[in-house]
C-alpha cells in the first residue's frame, strides 16, 4: 500500500476535497518554500458581511431623583437605575422589588438641565439651601413623608419651572452632579455588552412640551466640556440647536436631540412657524434636520404617531391618545392643532416643505422610549412602574393623579390612562455608543409600544415576490434596497418602489396580527394624501383588491385572569409589496407598522393582582404595536 507524507496529505485535501472551497490569495506551503496559490470561494454566508445583523433595545429617555421633578418623589439614583437596565433585581421608592424581564442593551438617563442635581442636595439638607423660604418650606414638605404633602412640594417646584429665573442657581452643584453622572456612565458603559450613551433633557417653560433628549456620541471627557443647556438659557429651542452646533464646531463631537411628545404641544412641536412666529426659514430648517435625526414617537404620556381625526380611514389610529389639552392642562386642544403633533402628518408637512424650501425639516426616524420619572425603565404591560413614583403599583394608583390642570379639573390625567409605551429599537453592527449613535443618526431604528418584536424594512426597485421566501431577509434587503431611514431617487423608467418587509414576534408577547405600510404623499396641487395598506396578515385572511383586509384577528384575552392564548395571528410576517399607486413625479415617504393581536393591557394584570373591578371606561386589553423609521422618494 502506497504511504503519504503530511504534505503530501493536505495538499490531496485542498485539491481534490474541497478545491472551491480556496480563496485565490491562500497558498499552501511546499516543501521548498514555494507557495502554491489556490482559488477558494466564500462558503459561509455570514463571511465578509458588514451590516447590521441585530436590533438592539432601549430606553433614551429615563429620569431619575436627579431630575427636580422626579427628584421631590423619587428615590432611585442614576447607579440604581444603571443597575436595573443591566438586569438586576433594585428597590423602588416605594420599596417594592423590581427586576426585567430581560435586560436593555442601552440607556440614556436623561434627567432634566433645569437645576440639574438640585434635589439630592436639597433632600440632604444643604444649609445653603435651606436658608431660602422656598428652600425650606419644600424640605419640610417633602420631610413629612405624607403622599398628598410631596405631591403638592412636587406641584411648587415644578411651577417654580415657570418662571425667567430658577429659584436656586449653582454652577457648582450642577457641574459636580453632571460629571458625577458622566463619570458613571463610563463605568457602566462596557463596550460590546451594554453601552450608557451619556444625555439629558431640555425642558422649555410652559405646558407645551416643546422638549428634546440631547444624546452625545463620546465618553465623558467630550461631555465634561460643556453643561446641560437648559431653559434658563433660552426658552427657545432653535437656541438649543445653535449652542449645540458651537460646541460641536469647537471640540469635533458628535451630538443629536430627539423631540418629545408633540401629542401634549398644542400644535407647537411640528408647526411651520419658527418661535418667533416667522414662517420657517431655509437656515433653521437644515438645522433642525441635521440634530433631530429620530422622534419619541411613543411613550408613557401617549401615543404620538397618528390621531383619528387626522387618518378617519385608519381603525388603528386611535391608540392610547392623549388630546384633550396641552401637557398642564393649561390650554384646551383644538382640531387645528393637531396636524402639528402626530408624526404621519409631520411627515406630510415635511413633503411640503422641502417643495417649498429645497430642505425637509421633518425628515425623521421613529423610536420610542419611556420618560420613567421613577429610575425604573419598566414598560411591560404585566411589570408597568408608572409615570412617577407616586403611581408605582398600589391597588389604588389607577385612579391616583398622574398630571393635574389647573384650567379644568375634567382634564386631570389619571393612573389608568397612562400608556405603558415604549421602547427605542436600534439596528446596529455593534452594541458600542458609537455603533448606536451613528444607527440613531442614519435612522436604522423603530419604536415599539413595549413589546420586542423584530422589524425589518427595505425599500428598492427589484424586490420580487421570490424574495419574501428568503430566511435572511437583512441579506437580501442590503444587497437590493436600502433599509429603514434610507432614500430612494429618480426612479428607474417604468418602474415603482418594492418593499420588502419582515416581522418577528417578541417571544413574551402576543402573535402577530398584520404588517401595514402607510405611505404619504406630496400631490400634484400641493396639497398632501396618505394611505394604509395591509401588506402580509395573519390566519389566512385575505387583502382586497383595496390594499385593505377588513377582518379582525379576533381576541383571546381572557380580562379576569389576565392571560391570553396565542392560537390566532402568526409568529412571523414577511412580505414584498409593489405600490400600485406610484407617481415618479410626487415625493412620499413610506413606513412599517405592525400590529400584535389583543393582550392584556397593564390595568387587567392590576385588576387581577389586587382583586380590583376597574370602572367601564379603563381599557382592559391592548394591541401592541411597532412603527419604522421610513423609506423616502425623492424625485
Amino acid at each position: 500500500m502506497k504511504r503519504f507524507s503530511a504534505r503530501a496529505v493536505l495538499l490531496l485535501m485542498y485539491t481534490v476535497a474541497a478545491p472551491e472551497t480556496l480563496r485565490a490569495q491562500d497558498q499552501i506551503p511546499t516543501k521548498d518554500g514555494v507557495r502554491q496559490n489556490l482559488e477558494r470561494k466564500h462558503f459561509s454566508p455570514y463571511a465578509g458581511r458588514n451590516y447590521p445583523t441585530q436590533v438592539f433595545w432601549g430606553d433614551t429617555h429615563l429620569h431619575t431623583a436627579i431630575s427636580v421633578d422626579a427628584g421631590t418623589m423619587c428615590r432611585v439614583g442614576q447607579e440604581d437605575a444603571f443597575r436595573f437596565v443591566r438586569g438586576e433585581e433594585v428597590t423602588t421608592t416605594g420599596g417594592l422589588q423590581a427586576k426585567l424581564s430581560r435586560p436593555l442593551d442601552f440607556v440614556v438617563i436623561a434627567d432634566h438641565a433645569e437645576m440639574y442635581g438640585l434635589m439630592p442636595q436639597l433632600l440632604a439638607g444643604d444649609p445653603e439651601i435651606l436658608a431660602t423660604p422656598a428652600g425650606r418650606r419644600w424640605y419640610d414638605m417633602i420631610m413629612t413623608g405624607d403622599r398628598d404633602r410631596i405631591f403638592e412640594a412636587a406641584m411648587e417646584i415644578v411651577g417654580s419651572l415657570q418662571k425667567p429665573e430658577p429659584p436656586f442657581k449653582s454652577d457648582k452643584i450642577v457641574r459636580k452632579a453632571w460629571q458625577r453622572y458622566t463619570a458613571l456612565a463610563d463605568r457602566y458603559n462596557e463596550p460590546g455588552r451594554f453601552t450608557a450613551l451619556i444625555g439629558y433633557e431640555y425642558t422649555t417653560r410652559g405646558g407645551f412640551n416643546l422638549h428634546r433628549n440631547v444624546i452625545f456620541r463620546g465618553d465623558a471627557s467630550v461631555a465634561n466640556q460643556t453643561l446641560p443647556f437648559s431653559q434658563f438659557d433660552s426658552q427657545n429651542p432653535e437656541d438649543l440647536w445653535k449652542a449645540l452646533v458651537k460646541f460641536q464646531e469647537a471640540t469635533g463631537a458628535e451630538v443629536l436631540t430627539i423631540p418629545h411628545n408633540g401629542n401634549l404641544s398644542n400644535g407647537r412641536m411640528f408647526s411651520v412657524l419658527m418661535n418667533d412666529g416667522n414662517p420657517l426659514t431655509r437656515e433653521m430648517a437644515e438645522l433642525r434636520a441635521r440634530l433631530e435625526p429620530l422622534i419619541e414617537a411613543t411613550q408613557i404620556k401617549g401615543d404620538g404617531e397618528a390621531h383619528p381625526f387626522l387618518s378617519p380611514n385608519d381603525e388603528f389610529a386611535d391608540y392610547e391618545t392623549w388630546d384633550r389639552a396641552n401637557l398642564d392642562g393649561t390650554e384646551l386642544k383644538k382640531k387645528e392643532m393637531l396636524q402639528y403633533e402626530y408624526a404621519r402628518s409631520a411627515l406630510k408637512i415635511g413633503l411640503q416643505l422641502e417643495q417649498q424650501l429645497g430642505i425637509n425639516p421633518f425628515k425623521f426616524g421613529m423610536i420610542g422610549s419611556t420618560d420613567a420619572h421613577t429610575g425604573i425603565s419598566s414598560i411591560e404591560e404585566d411589570n408597568f412602574f408608572g409615570k412617577h413614583s407616586g403611581v408605582e403599583p398600589e391597588p389604588h394608583r389607577w385612579k391616583h393623579v398622574v398630571i393635574s390642570s389647573s384650567l379644568d379639573p375634567n382634564l386631570t390625567v389619571y393612573g389608568w390612562q397612562q400608556a405603558s409605551s415604549g421602547y427605542a429599537a436600534i439596528w446596529a453592527t455593534e452594541n458600542t455608543r458609537e455603533a448606536i449613535f451613528d444607527a440613531m443618526k442614519r435612522k436604522e431604528a423603530y419604536a415599539t409600544t413595549g413589546s420586542r418584536m423584530t422589524v425589518r424594512f427595505f425599500g428598492g426597485w427589484d424586490f420580487d415576490p421570490d424574495d419574501a421566501n428568503t430566511r435572511r431577509p437583512g441579506s437580501v434587503g442590503y444587497e437590493k434596497g436600502v433599509p429603514m431611514g434610507g432614500d430612494l431617487r429618480q426612479a428607474p423608467a417604468g418602474k415603482s418602489p418594492t418593499f420588502l418587509t419582515a416581522a418577528l414576534k417578541d417571544p413574551y408577547s402576543g402573535n402577530l396580527d398584520r404588517i401595514q405600510i402607510i405611505k404619504g404623499w406630496l400631490k400634484a396641487d400641493g396639497t398632501t394624501a396618505e394611505k394604509v395598506y395591509d401588506v402580509a396578515v395573519s390566519g389566512g385572511r385575505q387583502i382586497g383588491a383595496d390594499g385593505r383586509c377588513p377582518q379582525k384577528v379576533g381576541n383571546t384575552v381572557d380580562v379576569k385572569n389576565a392571560t391570553w392564548k396565542n392560537t390566532i395571528g402568526a409568529p412571523e410576517l414577511i412580505a414584498v409589496w409593489k405600490d400600485p399607486e406610484f407617481d415618479p413625479k410626487q415625493r412620499a415617504f413610506y413606513y412599517v407598522r405592525v400590529i400584535e393581536i389583543p393582550t392584556p393591557r397593564w390595568t387587567a394584570y392590576e385588576a387581577k393582582r389586587f382583586g380590583l373591578e376597574m370602572p367601564k371606561e379603563v381599557p382592559m386589553t391592548t394591541q401592541e404595536r411597532a412603527y419604522t423609521s421610513p423609506i423616502w422618494y425623492t424625485p
